[in-house]
């Protein structure tokens, strides 16, 4: 051992350890920290003596910075969270702080019976068998029920109005008008345009004779008492809403009323400085069929492609009868010509429930009541119908939902029966999950359907309301040009792509 000269190493006395008091020995920190951060706790201390109870918070004040910092650890998550929403409220302005905004505050008009009940009863003593009395004459307001009609939209919201439902909705009934940011007006104009063509109500007026009923004068009538009003006279009527949802509905007041927010099912009778996206709501037909309570699937589904409904349309509606020409002989393909009855609504149920496909094309305006059918029946619709507007787009992706077929396209023979040959089983069936999660947007019978979503579009309008109104406080006279460029037209792509 000594045989370079060395002299013996002499040993070094160990270290003197105090040993920590017997009643609170430290933890075990070796199960919640790995080795190396012990290894480093130790080295940060500079005695060779070091401290048990200095040692002991360092390696606890590392225990708890590893835990915090851990991406497993629950307590990292609740951090983070912590750490996340206090950034978003000190970005954030402090009425994103707040409780969710109030709704917006809208006023039903007490309008005259004449315009909502009246004209239910005008319809039912129109269509009362001949020298039979009329059921609905001896009934109050309160027990009446709006007739089965795709334009129910008027009945649904007017009685939801009535009956004040909760304020954490988009819009809350108010009973001062001077509190109210919007106007509703509970006409009944759809159903108003169609008692006419039946026959006259029994009703005698003063010379005896029987009393018609005309629904221009009562568009008429109301314009003449809405003039009167100073809500209406106070902005011209920007902050009222008018429901209008069949396309000739209040034809002949529709340019007195264009300030005012329309709910409509399309533009197809519209002009674009009497209607627009920008200020108007697009509506959901009432479906007239059962909707399909079955699961989804393709199995009960034999036929490709179904269609009942008038084969003869003016204007747009021409491309139905080219379908006819092109599909009434296809194989696994139910197109039928049929009209407005208990029967052909029986009909049209049992092929939509039995059908892949639920064909789509425009008739005398570019939507109907058809393509909703179609949704409640897990049909997956397939549109041709080009300038077609859609409800609730802003939530609803129907790409999802439903197929779009260009006119031209469509109009090829064995174009639309080999296209739709090629989409597999389980792509239908994808298209029927999107259709179930989305369903309850067109039955107007659900609470939380189509009624709600309305009121959240017309809410979505005041800010829009608000702006015009003081834009045009402060606005000069214009000139005699016509020109207002308040309004960005609907329909016509080209002048929203330009102004954009």
């Amino acid at each position: 051992m000594w045989g370079r000269g060395r002299p013996p190493r002499k040993p070094r006395p160990s270290p003197i350890l105090v040993p920590p008091p017997p009643s609170s020995p430290p933890p075990r920190l070796n199960l919640l920290l790995p080795r190396s951060l012990l290894a480093l706790a130790a080295r940060a201390v500079p005695s060779r003596r070091p401290s048990p109870v200095l040692l002991l918070l360092l390696t606890l004040s590392l225990a708890l910075l590893f835990l915090i910092l851990s991406p497993s650890s629950p307590s990292a998550s609740v951090f983070s969270r912590s750490l996340s929403s206090g950034s978003a409220i000190a970005s954030s302005s402090p009425a994103s702080t707040s409780a969710p905004p109030a709704p917006v505050k809208i006023y039903l008009y007490d309008l005259l019976a004449k315009f909502t009940y009246g004209v239910v009863r005008s319809y039912t003593a129109a269509r009362a068998p001949s020298g039979s009395a009329d059921a609905a004459a001896a009934l109050p307001d309160e027990q009446l029920w709006y007739p089965g009609h795709q334009h129910a939209a008027e009945w649904w919201l007017f009685k939801d109005l009535l009956r004040r439902r909760p304020w954490d909705r988009p819009v809350a009934r108010v009973d001062d008008p001077s509190d109210a940011d919007l106007f509703y007006v509970p006409f009944f104009s759809s159903l108003s345009l169609v008692v006419n063509p039946i026959r006259s109500p029994p009703a005698a007026n003063a010379s005896g004779a029987a009393a018609a009923y005309s629904d221009e004068a009562m568009q008429e009538e109301l314009l003449e008492w809405l003039e009167r009003q100073p809500y209406w006279r106070r902005h011209r009527g920007r902050d009222h809403v008018f429901i209008c949802q069949d396309p000739n509905a209040l034809y002949r007041v529709i340019d007195r009323i264009s300030n005012a927010v329309l709910l409509v099912s399309d533009f197809g009778r519209l002009r674009s400085d009497q209607a627009s996206l920008v200020k108007d709501v697009i509506l959901p037909y009432s479906h007239r069929i059962n909707s399909f309570k079955g699961e989804v699937g393709v199995d009960g589904r034999p036929s490709l492609l179904f269609f009942m409904g008038n084969r003869y349309r003016k204007e747009g509606g021409k491309v139905r009868d080219a379908l006819f020409q092109i599909l009434e002989n296809e194989d696994d393909v139910t197109i039928k010509h049929g009209t407005q009855s208990r029967e052909s609504r029986r009909a049209a149920r049992q092929g939509m429930h039995s059908s892949k496909f639920c064909l789509h094309p425009a008739g005398d305006t570019p939507s109907a009541c058809r393509l909703f059918d179609a949704l409640v029946s897990l049909c997956v619709p397939v549109i041709v119908s080009d300038y077609i507007e859609l409800p609730f787009e802003d939530i609803i992706d129907y790409n999802k939902i439903s197929i779009f077929v260009g006119t031209s396209k469509a109009l090829q023979p064995g174009y639309l029966t080999s296209m739709l040959r090629r989409i597999s089983s389980e792509r239908i069936l994808e298209y029927q999950r999107e259709i179930k999660k989305v369903k309850h947007y067109f039955e107007y019978e659900d609470p939380n359907g189509p009624v709600n979503e309305i009121w959240r579009q017309v809410s979505l309008k005041a800010p829009l309301i608000k702006l015009l109104i003081n834009r045009n406080k402060r606005l000069l006279e214009r000139g005699t040009n016509g020109t207002d460029c308040s309004c960005i037209c609907s329909t016509t792509p080209t002048e929203i792509t330009a102004a954009s």
